[in-house]
């Protein structure tokens, strides 16, 4: 079969041949359809993940179908369509996963950090990582669900705000665009927070009620104009803006972090004190929590907007993505 591998941290994309992988115990082993391209591949690319074992196949956005599966996998069959995400399967012995907190299992294993993920033509996962994609979702469709879309759905109904709440989302890229549909098909009072008024008319084709540009003033006072947002899901990864929209928070409203930035927050004590505000991180999910994204996608009409690359065209599509010149998800699709 045809793989891309990465042979050392900052190495190049390399097409190789390998063995097709045979399944272990308790492992499927997945025909890939299509591979979506995260930011979050970096830390393969670049070995900033300690411990990855090189060379490795990237890619944690996988979807395809069941080609076979190991001994004592009893809940999948050959031909089901599948996918796997970022959550790579779990220990189901360690505290977290004996109170059913999977995603925070002592032992999580990564797709594609742990073990091969999908810029190959077959892969093998452990079968608590596989979820079903309904026959609505083509495979290139589905493919970013499984990280981009379960993150920001995953955030927003565990954020608690309820339908007629007033969510806003600071962001309108490979996270945002998916997290403005979402918030509008659960019935919240959409708000779309981006930069620059040219994204207005993306914003409302999307689901926004309302659009608020950072560069015409504060976003902080646009919100409070609106009554406050119980919710703002913060999905671009830069902490200074982040911080700037504690303030346009409703009493008890929560800022809700997806987008993984390294810088700090600047947030005093007092803003959070006066109206009892939050602020709240969120990984994405298990793999039911994937196949409720994907479910609740297919029947919404939710879908993530791609640019799609052959599997041969890995560097090129991961230079796509990297650069920011994607809109917005960028997906690897195989020939076979």
């Amino acid at each position: 079969m045809k793989a891309v591998q990465i042979s050392k941290p900052g190495g190049n994309f390399e097409v190789v041949d390998r063995p097709v992988p045979q399944p272990a115990r308790g492992q499927v082993r997945i025909k890939v359809e299509a591979c979506g391209i995260c930011h979050s591949d970096a830390l393969v690319k670049e070995g900033h993940w300690p411990g990855i074992q090189y060379p490795r196949v990237p890619g944690h956005e996988i979807a395809g179908h069941i080609d076979a599966v190991g001994p004592d996998v009893t809940q999948w069959k050959p031909g089901q369509r599948v996918g796997v995400g970022w959550h790579g399967g779990h220990c189901f012995q360690c505290e977290p996963c004996r109170r059913g907190d999977f995603i925070n299992c002592q032992n999580e294993k990564i797709t594609a950090i742990h073990f091969d993920g999908g810029y190959q033509e077959y892969m093998v996962a452990p079968a608590e990582a596989v979820a079903l994609i309904p026959e609505e979702l083509p495979a290139a469709e589905a493919a970013p669900l499984l990280c981009a879309g379960i993150t920001v759905f995953n955030a927003l109904r565990n954020s608690g705000a309820r339908a007629g709440d007033l969510v806003a989302v600071q962001g309108i890229g490979g996270l945002g665009h998916l997290g403005i549909q979402y918030a509008r098909q659960m019935g919240f009072h959409t708000v779309a927070i981006g930069r620059g008024g040219d994204k207005q008319a993306l914003a409302k084709k999307l689901g926004a009620h309302t659009y608020v540009d950072t560069s015409a003033g504060s976003p902080a006072q646009a919100l409070q104009k609106l009554g406050g947002a119980y919710v703002v899901l913060a999905t671009a990864p830069d902490s200074k803006s982040m911080s700037a929209l504690v303030d346009g928070l409703s009493p008890r409203g929560t800022l809700m972090i997806v987008g993984a930035g390294m810088e700090s927050l600047t947030v005093t004590p007092l803003q959070l004190i006066g109206g009892s505000k939050s602020i709240r991180g969120w990984a994405s999910g298990t793999a039911k929590d994937s196949q409720d994204t994907l479910e609740f996608s297919a029947f919404s009409g939710v879908r993530p907007m791609i640019e799609r690359f052959p599997l041969e065209k890995a560097a090129d599509a991961y230079d796509q993505m990297i650069s920011g010149r994607a809109r917005f998800r960028v997906v690897l699709t195989m020939n076979s």
